[in-house]
């Protein structure tokens, strides 16, 4: 199993999590591109450090909406959006090659991932940009979504994923960040389920029911408070589950 976070998301002399401590927990690093947030340096630093950890690099391309953290749906043309997309590939490409390796997945940030779940042209526009810069690239995704749908049509390597603090539906979604109760902040639980999730057993959705996830990837967040001490206790529970950990994309 593999265990991913959303990383460099500061700008400038702002900060959001503690990049060097989820490092050494995480097997992949979803990177900020500039975008919804991070910038040149911050790109670098956690570059080199992920390099150092062996951890695999990924880039988190997302809306260009630095104020509102990418988390605002934006109706950008899909030719746009396509550019917008290649243009932060290549950002992180940069810093990822002089810190001695490489993008190695896609991974599609806040709004801009909420919406290719359903919105076929920004969705298709999304793997547009995937196959015109590097159609080896695998990309994460929410299961059953319009974007894993399409980039498998196209021939990438699709990779489900799951969220360790996040509340579902019934049918598999996410429970929108504006309702009460959408994140999850007891580690014990939260442990719990991403066992339950990595051995094919059920968890518990928002109403009560039973939902089966089968992710190849599970993201803990780090712009949540206690999220080193959740991706902790959640890296332990698995190990001590006999779940092996390793990046999904080598």
């Amino acid at each position: 199993m593999d265990l991913n976070s959303d990383l460099g998301e500061g700008f400038g002399q702002w900060t959001l999590g503690d990049d060097d401590a989820l490092l050494g927990v995480v097997t992949s690093a979803n990177v900020a591109c500039g975008f919804h947030a991070g910038d040149p340096a911050i790109m670098r630093r956690v570059t080199v450090r992920a390099v150092a950890e062996g951890v695999a690099i990924g880039a988190q391309v997302g809306y260009r909406d630095l104020p509102g953290f990418g988390r605002r749906f934006i109706d950008v043309e899909p030719e746009a959006l396509t550019a917008d997309v290649v243009y932060q590939l290549g950002a992180l490409e940069g810093f990822a090659r002089i810190a001695g390796d490489r993008v190695r997945y896609v991974k599609p940030h806040g709004a801009l991932y909420n919406a290719i779940v359903n919105h076929e042209e920004q969705a298709a526009a999304v793997v547009t940009a995937v196959v015109a810069y590097d159609r080896t690239l695998p990309v994460l995704g929410l299961p059953g979504s319009a974007w894993l749908r399409l980039a498998a049509d196209a021939g990438l390597t699709v990779v489900p994923e799951a969220f360790a603090d996040r509340a579902y539906t019934p049918e598999g979604t996410l429970v929108s960040r504006r309702l009460p109760g959408a994140v999850l902040h007891d580690p014990a639980e939260i442990a719990a389920r991403c066992v339950a999730m990595a051995a094919g057993e059920p968890i518990r959705d928002v109403e009560g029911g039973a939902l089966t996830l089968t992710p190849g990837s599970i993201c803990v967040h780090g712009d949540t408070p206690g999220a080193v001490e959740i991706a902790r206790r959640v890296r332990t529970a698995l190990t001590t589950a006999g779940v092996e950990l390793a990046p999904f994309a080598g």
